[in-house]
Order: structure tokens, then sequence, then C-alpha cells
């Protein structure tokens, strides 16, 4: 997202100039992957994540969405890849949240052995409906560690976008720092506009800052779009590492 106006396998060698320690993009599916492995191997940057696909929120689509995460995590595993982003999809019309809510937690419960047995962790991502997803189903990282505890596995944990969450509920050191042990995955970006960190309300030298006195010791994604140069916006956040 980064480097967007760049060729998507430039983006890879972009960042790893940067200084970035890895790399992570959205769905696998529209992408060419020979392509892409090859261009992480070249620049010497691990691949990190990828989207897992699938609607959770609709229980007659379960069977779907559990072969369509099934398939990702066997593609994840053949590319090394360690972490699965799941999104539930959209809020079905006419179902109650409880429904919806079970059906999420049921395919996420049927795919967890075989990420266990692949070594691959699905990180399920809350996100704002006030700016960005209208339609989306979890919105609140409350109800995504309620589906994480339900899961109860060890390869299902929440993906905490810190742009979202600010938008949707704000308090975002308390809730990291309080759920660190059900959190496999950060993203970052300013709020508003989705820019890089330092450009909005956040306190993003705080926010890091309290993510290191927990034993967090996963990823922070860069999922923003810079205002002015990238390479000066990838430079501001990695001196924060």
């Amino acid at each position: 997202m980064v480097y967007d106006d760049e060729p998507f396998h430039e983006r890879i060698s972009r960042a790893a100039e940067a200084g970035a320690d890895a790399v992570e993009f959205w769905d696998w599916r529209e992408k060419d992957l020979e392509r892409i492995e090859s261009a992480a191997a070249d620049a010497e940057i691990p691949i990190i994540g990828c989207v897992a696909g699938g609607t959770l929120t609709d229980s007659d689509a379960a069977d779907a969405a559990v072969e369509t995460i099934r398939e990702s995590i066997e593609t994840a595993a053949d590319l090394g890849i360690p972490s699965l982003i799941a999104t539930t999809g959209p809020d079905q019309e006419g179902v109650d949240r409880a429904t919806q809510h079970d059906a999420i937690v049921d395919v996420l419960s049927r795919v967890a052995p075989d990420a266990e047995a692949a070594n691959v962790t699905i990180v399920l991502e809350p996100l704002n409906t006030a700016v960005d997803h209208p339609d989306y189903y979890l919105e609140t990282s409350e109800e995504g560690y309620e589906i994480i505890d339900e899961v109860d596995s060890p390869n299902v944990r929440l993906l905490y976008d810190v742009y979202h969450q600010q938008i949707t509920e704000g308090d975002v050191i308390r809730n990291i720092t309080a759920n660190i042990d059900r959190i496999g995955h950060v993203h970052v970006a300013a709020v508003p506009g989705r820019h890089e960190p330092g450009t909005g309300e956040l306190d993003y030298e705080s926010i890091f800052a309290a993510i290191d006195e927990t034993d967090y010791n996963g990823y922070v994604g860069c999922e923003f779009s810079p205002i002015g140069d990238a390479d000066e916006a990838m430079a501001t956040v990695l001196n924060w590492r």
C-alpha cells in the first residue's frame, strides 16, 4: 500500500531498500505468486502475510468459506507465509448479530486445526464502519477478542489495526497492552486520512513504546498511503522501531 505508485512486484524491493523487515499484501489470488516469491528472494525480505478470503458471517456459505480459507492456508504454507488476514465479510441483512457471530466462530473453529498443522496463524481483523467499511460486520476489538476466546486456538488471533480502532473505539494503548496475548498482528496509519503515522491525531511514538514494553514479538504492518515521499514516510516509522 505504501508504494502503490510502483508496479506491484517492484514495491517489494522498494520496501526492502527502505529498511522494512518484511512485506505483506492483500488478495493472493489476484497475484503472480511465482513472481512475488522471486522478487522477495532477490530483495532478501520475507513475505509475512496476505488475505485469506471468504465470507464468515453467512452460515449458509460456511462450507465455502472453510474451503476458501483452507486453500489459503495451503498456499501460505507452501510460500512460507506465517499469517493470513481474515475479514468477516458484511453484516448480513435480516440476520441477528448473535447468529452471525456464531457463524464466524464456526468457520474459524473448523479451519483452526488446519492452521495449527501448517504453522500458519489466522488473524481476524475488525474494521471501522464509520469511514471506510459501512457494511462490514466486525467493528470492535471487544467482539473480536470474544471470537478469539471462543475459537480457543493458538493459531487464531486478532489483527489490531490502530487506524480502524481509533475511529471505532479509541483507547488504543490500553486496549493493545491489556490484550496483547490475543493479538497476532498490528497495522498502523494516521487518523484522520490513513496516511503515515505522525501526520494525524495519534501519538505513535508512545503507541510503539507501549507495544515494546509488552512481550509482543510479531510484526507491525504499514498499511497507509503516504502524503509525500514514501521513503521519508517509511523512515519516520522505522525510526520508532
